[in-house]
């Protein structure tokens, strides 16, 4: 007769003296310390702090170590597959309709091939490369003042390295490569170190997978080649020096599916030999005569869009006084308005003087002494 109290050992057999009862299998939320409510999120946290735990690595004095591993494994191979957790949480292990819920692992590396994924990120090994976006590009350009003033619309010439277009940027002839015998197209090589096991990006084939045999004759096998194009950009009015622009999707090319980079372009404005630019406001020397400026005038200018103006010059006017034109200067960048033109007022002093001139502003000067 057994006796009334048995205990449970780890390994799946109750021991009564010299007889051995095998127990059935434990439950798999049990195994992974988790409730039966629990996330996949979850289910995967408590996986991951199993593995570390239990990896045969790690105890190599426990002989139970990798039925304890493979344990944890089987249990979260069916409660991580939604339709098989559905039927266990239903029927129990009798309804996943054989050992192990179908996962038939037969070792640790029979284990890390199915789940490297969740190891990779947990035991520093390297997933398999994905699509990843293209860099970015910078260029600078120069914009006259007008056109940085008022909006322009121009072509932005560039020139980088791409895909070359023969291959796809496979750079096998025709586009076709062939899968890496090496890890055979997984992209991933596994093997042990230390306590850790390690996945890495196979170096036969750089995690891609594939491998070349007949290299493009465009490319050479590089799979990139010199590509010279333009891009339309436009530059809204009232861009300053030192703004960039930035224009979506013109940078190079993704891999993998992955989308393009972006554009990056600087603005330098060059110097205008007639205008110059603070903040949103336009100056501009405006030169008049010594009588003009006493007597007072009307001069003509011609402003930064060509529009010509007649500018009252009042009687009296001294040299670096200001005439301001409201509402002609730069457009505000993005809001409306306009800062104004500055007219600085310089008085023209003749260097050579007739006789005549000479004797006159003699007179002059008497008098308004």
């Amino acid at each position: 007769m057994l006796p009334a109290v048995i205990s449970p050992v780890r390994s799946g057999v109750v021991q009564t003296g010299p007889l051995k009862i095998r127990m059935s299998k434990r439950d798999y939320y049990e195994v992974l310390g988790v409730a039966r409510g629990a996330s996949e999120s979850e289910l995967k946290k408590a996986y991951r702090k199993l593995a570390l735990e239990l990896h045969p690595d790690r105890n190599p004095d426990d002989p139970n170590a990798e039925e304890k591993f493979k344990e944890a494994s089987e249990a979260f191979a069916v409660l991580g597959d939604k339709e098989k957790r559905a039927a266990y949480d239903q029927f129990g292990h009798a309804g996943l309709g054989g050992a192990a819920g179908g996962a038939g692992f037969t070792d640790v590396q029979d284990i890390f091939s199915q789940f490297g994924d969740i190891f990779g990120d947990f035991f520093g090994g390297r997933r398999r490369a994905g699509p990843q976006r293209g860099a970015d590009l910078r260029t600078r350009i120069q914009l006259t003042l007008k056109e940085a003033c008022f909006g322009v619309k121009k072509e932005v010439a560039l020139s980088h390295m791409g895909p070359c277009a023969s291959c796809d940027g496979s750079g096998a002839e025709g586009g076709r490569r062939t899968p890496c015998p090496r890890c055979q197209g997984t992209g991933q090589i596994a093997h042990s170190r230390g306590p850790f096991l390690l996945q890495t990006n196979c170096p036969n084939c750089q995690g891609r997978g594939s491998t070349v045999q007949t290299p493009c004759r465009t490319c050479h096998g590089r799979e990139q080649v010199e590509i010279e194009r333009s891009v339309k950009v436009t530059f809204p009015e009232g861009i300053d020096t030192g703004q960039t622009l930035r224009v979506p999707g013109q940078g190079l090319s993704g891999t993998l599916g992955g989308p393009a980079g972006h554009l990056y372009v600087e603005v330098e404005i060059e110097d205008h030999p007639d205008f110059e630019r603070a903040g949103a406001n336009l100056l501009k020397e405006l030169n008049v005569s010594f009588p003009e400026a006493a007597l007072g005038t009307n001069i003509e200018i011609e402003t930064l869009e060509g529009d010509r103006l007649e500018v009252e010059i009042p009687a009296g006017t001294q040299p670096g006084e200001t005439v301001i034109l409201a509402r002609r200067g730069v457009p505000h960048l993005n809001r409306g308005g306009r800062g104004d033109l500055v007219l600085v007022v310089q008085v023209r002093v003749p260097k050579k003087l007739s006789g005549k001139a000479r004797k006159l502003l003699r007179e002059l000067a008497e008098t308004l002494d």
